[in-house]
């Protein structure tokens, strides 16, 4: 009593607030759907308190219209982001096929510069002072250098190295880096090792040996010249050509004296030698600078394992022409043997200096096709 009914209105297909009721009268739902006897608008929390209807139709009890990147509410009703999903979303590894997202500066940088100076150093280290003045610290620097190659390798492949990797497995920087690190350590290996015997390992023992000018072999001994490395000798200095002999065993090992004029010497202690410049059979020596009228200078021959083959070739040319040879000494016959010894040098810190750089545009090379490889699969 006392109270007023209210009346609806009978549902009328034509009226439009009907059209787009989905049922008796509990709330509006979406136009078209079935209907909600719960929540009308659940997005701006009316009706049922943790959601309506999404994009798909279906009921979504933590957010309101479910499309991805729409506003969400969680169980005690804070909104949040809804993740995106396939480069707008939700995020299922640093590397995810079919993305496409910055490209990370840091890894690429790395990749770069790690092994270039693992390249540098151990080049460095295998090529110059420190390898012939102390050969254990030297190589100890070489194992530290495959140990952190190792290390990176053991990196790449373990759960350890997920900050730097991904939660796929798929390829990574970190890998990329290990191979790369291998290439430095095996090209550094090689090359430097090279330099070293071919260049500074010669330099360096001639640096260590003393130098004499103007030596005569018609004045001097060999045992006054025990630690001679490079000898100019005097003026009118020449090989006796018709004294010279060789040694075969498989290569052939060729001497011939160093004489002063035509006088016969009383012992013949100074010799230029040459690997397989003669026949052996005969006196036909013509190793280098054997017949240039400015080379009057020697290096001493440092090699232990040819020098005893080149003694036993001055024995059979004692014998073969009855003269003496007290005490042998072997020179590589030279010009300006000085200049040579300095262009050793200059030549080790060029190759040094020329790998180095293009270890640099090589490695910036691998780097470049590796990101665009990446890129390509659609990786970070």
């Amino acid at each position: 009593p006392g109270s007023r009914a209210v009346s609806f209105p009978a549902f009328d297909p034509t009226n439009e607030l009907s059209a787009n009721m989905a049922g008796p009268g509990y709330g509006f739902g979406m136009q078209g759907a079935a209907a909600d006897p719960y929540a009308a608008f659940g997005a701006q929390g009316l009706g049922k308190p943790y959601g309506a209807i999404d994009a798909k139709g279906s009921a979504d009890p933590y957010g309101a219209h479910g499309a991805v990147g729409a506003v969400a509410y969680d169980a005690g009703g804070f909104a949040s982001q809804k993740p995106m999903i396939g480069g707008m979303g939700e995020d299922k590894g640093t590397f995810l096929r079919g993305r496409r997202r910055r490209m990370n500066v840091q890894p690429l940088f790395l990749s770069v510069l790690v092994p270039w100076v693992l390249f540098s150093v151990l080049y460095a280290v295998l090529s110059f002072s420190i390898h012939y003045e102390a050969p254990v610290l030297c190589f100890g620097i070489v194992a530290a250098g495959f140990l952190a190659v190792v290390l990176v390798g053991v990196l790449a492949l373990s759960a350890s190295g997920r900050w730097f990797a991904n939660a796929e497995r798929e390829p990574t920087w970190l890998k990329f880096m290990f191979l790369a690190g291998l290439l430095a350590f095996f090209a550094a290996y090689v090359l430097g090792s090279g330099n070293y015997g071919s260049n500074m390992e010669r330099y360096y023992n001639m640096r260590n040996l003393n130098n004499y000018t103007g030596v005569s072999p018609a004045q001097m001994r060999g045992q006054q010249l025990m630690d001679a490395g490079v000898v100019q000798f005097a003026a009118g200095t020449k090989l006796d050509l018709s004294k010279s002999n060789g040694f075969k065993n498989n290569n052939v090992y060729c001497v011939a004296p160093i004489t002063l004029g035509d006088t016969p010497l009383a012992t013949y202690d100074f010799w230029v030698v040459g690997k397989n410049c003669c026949s052996g059979s005969q006196p036909d020596f013509h190793c280098a600078n054997f017949n240039n009228p400015h080379a009057n200078g020697g290096l001493r021959l440092m090699s232990d394992n040819d020098r005893r083959f080149y003694r036993l070739a001055v024995q059979e040319a004692e014998a073969s022409y009855n003269i003496k040879a007290v005490h042998p000494l072997f020179f590589e016959w030279s010009v300006e043997p000085m200049t040579t010894v300095e262009g050793w040098r200059q030549t080790g810190v060029s190759e040094y200096l020329v790998w180095m750089l293009s270890f640099l545009v090589f490695q910036t090379f691998l780097v470049a096709v590796a990101a665009l490889a990446f890129a390509k699969l659609g990786f970070n």
